[in-house]
């Protein structure tokens, strides 16, 4: 379930005192967490023992960077994520996958055990401490460059500093920094009387007010208006005011890569991803020459549009974001973008959808998989499948690369989740974060797409997901190389020491593996897979190198022009 800003309602009240530590456990329990990922360092083992004696369960990963993807993809279906490190080797190793929660506005709580506050304040002592390099102030200098909020704990300000620290995560979506020095886990500290609740953004009537009108304005003139719905519908969780909003309208939705899932994909309204000129054509077109875009809580960034393919007239957009509203060259603020649907809901006239070229996504699946048991499994014929295999109970998981780009057109159920670094794009992120979504949401079965190149890169975190008893669905896409770079620009860097990957779930632990090379083989692995629930399942898919999807060929032909 996904947590709304009232959720931080700052318990412990009922005592006077308690030490900085059992403060900080008990606001992460108050925010609904129930597991929080990390590596143990001396300078935090006091902190994780802790957290070992709360109802939070500490979830060991095999290095830092894994721990923060995990945590990501938990805050993506949890609504919040914890990652807990030790200093300097474990916190500047997380760097890359706060750097990408940051810029995907994921809401995520870094914490770092530090060097005693002793350490700092006695100039005379020569001895420098181990994992630090000398600057005691380097690493919450490097990650208040990726956080909305960086504090270092002090003794008489702690309790204030978490609190405003867990609320910046909360407001904001992004990840937050809180260091505590190993000496001060256990000191006493008073709790506060009354805390204040975090209350969500608001709005500013007048500019709200205003900008409905323009908007109503404009779309009610508009005879082929559309919605694109972006990531903050997700992050925000207002995909409920959303539906209200298309299913009151009758206008016709798609949504951008990074906020795919946004809406069920079989809406009788949803029309696809738009992607720019990765989209199916209907899409793009129906997008692009649409009289009226309403775009809700997109990030327009390049590649979750498409790579510069994109064609949006800013004449005919109104592209309204978490706390502003841009209507051509008028700009509104502060506007809350749940405030702004909501009037837009109340105040836009009904249409009828049969009179907006409403072509569903639904109608991709009209047509059923029929199976050619001799003939070699290709890379389309593959997603092609998947997209019949897809269900209700599953979340999809995407690899940056091809599987990402081939994932498009994976229609996406009522109830089903999407995953995919769509703006970052961190080769490797995906394994890891198969383990932050499996233990957010338990109940729904991951099938996970990856690439040989970024396999490489994170695959020692099966043995994590074997530990925990997770059961995905892992399809491994062996092409024998890093194939994004590949046809973006060639050369022997992108080769890779070719690994018999199908026998290495068996090296962690309880699991079963195959591999693939034509259509039969692939559905006789779907069946099995399908009566393993008990287990990861990993298969093996084997591509030739240069087999990928034809949109990755077109956007790889815009990125290597600029190469």
């Amino acid at each position: 379930m996904v947590m709304t800003p009232s959720a931080l309602n700052l318990q412990g009240s009922r005592l006077k005192t308690t030490t900085i530590g059992q403060y900080l456990v008990e606001q992460l329990e108050a925010l609904g967490l129930e597991h929080i990922f990390g590596v143990p360092g001396d300078y935090v083992l006091k902190f994780m023992d802790l957290l070992l004696d709360s109802s939070l369960e500490l979830v060991g990963t095999c290095n830092e960077l894994n721990a923060g993807y995990a945590a990501d993809a938990y805050a993506r279906l949890k609504g919040v994520g914890a990652v807990c490190v030790t200093y300097g080797v474990g916190g500047l190793s997380l760097v890359n996958a706060i750097a990408g929660a940051y810029a995907e506005q994921v809401p995520l709580i870094v914490i770092s055990g530090a060097p005693p506050t002793t350490a700092h304040q006695n100039l005379w002592n020569p001895l420098l401490l181990h994992h630090t390099t000398g600057d005691y102030n380097l690493q919450q200098s490097v990650l208040e460059k990726v956080t909305v909020a960086a504090v270092t704990l002090t003794p008489d300000q702690a309790t204030q500093q978490i609190d405003q620290t867990l609320a910046a995560c909360l407001r904001y979506k992004r990840p937050v920094y809180i260091e505590i020095p190993a000496d001060l886990v256990a000191y006493p500290c008073t709790i506060p009387a009354q805390k204040p609740l975090v209350v969500r953004p608001s709005s500013d009537e007048q500019a709200l007010r205003e900008a409905v009108e323009e908007a109503v304005m404009l779309l009610e003139k508009a005879k082929y208006p559309v919605i694109l719905a972006g990531v903050e519908l997700h992050r925000y969780g207002i995909q409920g005011k959303l539906v209200e909003l298309v299913e009151k309208t009758g206008y016709p939705i798609a949504s951008t890569l990074l906020g795919k899932s946004s809406i069920t994909e079989m809406h009788p309204q949803f029309i696809g991803n738009y992607v720019g000129a990765l989209s199916r054509d209907y899409v793009r077109d129906r997008v692009e020459q649409a009289d009226c875009i309403l775009c809700l809580g997109a990030i327009l960034s390049d590649t979750n549009l498409g790579g510069y393919t994109a064609q949006l007239d800013r004449g005919k957009l109104i592209n309204a974001n978490l706390q502003r509203v841009q209507i051509k060259h008028h700009y509104y603020s502060p506007i809350y973008l749940g405030d702004f649907i909501d009037c837009l809901t109340e105040t836009l006239t009904p249409r009828s959808p049969e009179a907006l070229d409403i072509q569903p996504t639904s109608t991709l699946l009209a047509d059923p998989f029929v199976v050619q048991s001799e003939a070699p499994l290709t890379n389309a014929r593959f997603y092609q499948r998947m997209n019949h295999f897809m269900g209700e109970q599953n979340i999809a998981i995407a690899e940056t690369g091809d599987a990402i780009i081939a994932c498009i057109d994976l229609p996406i159920r009522q109830d089903a989740k999407f995953i995919g670094q769509a703006f970052y794009m961190s080769i490797g992120y995906s394994l890891p974060a198969c383990l932050g979504a499996g233990l957010a949401q338990p109940d729904h079965r991951i099938l996970l797409f990856i690439g040989d190149g970024s396999f490489q890169m994170t695959c020692q975190e099966l043995s994590t997901i074997i530990r925990h008893g997770l059961n995905p669905i892992v399809f491994l896409i062996n092409n024998d190389g890093y194939t994004i770079e590949r046809m973006i620009h060639d050369g022997a860097y992108n080769d890779l020491q070719p690994w018999k990957y199908h026998k290495m779930p068996e090296i962690f632990g309880e699991s079963w593996s195959c591999e693939v090379h034509s259509e039969g083989d692939l559905e006789e692995a779907l069946a099995t897979a399908q009566l393993l629930r008990d287990r990861l399942c990993f298969i093996e898919i084997h591509l030739d190198r240069f087999d990928c999807c034809e949109r990755l060929v077109n956007l790889t032909r815009q990125l290597g022009s600029g190469v």
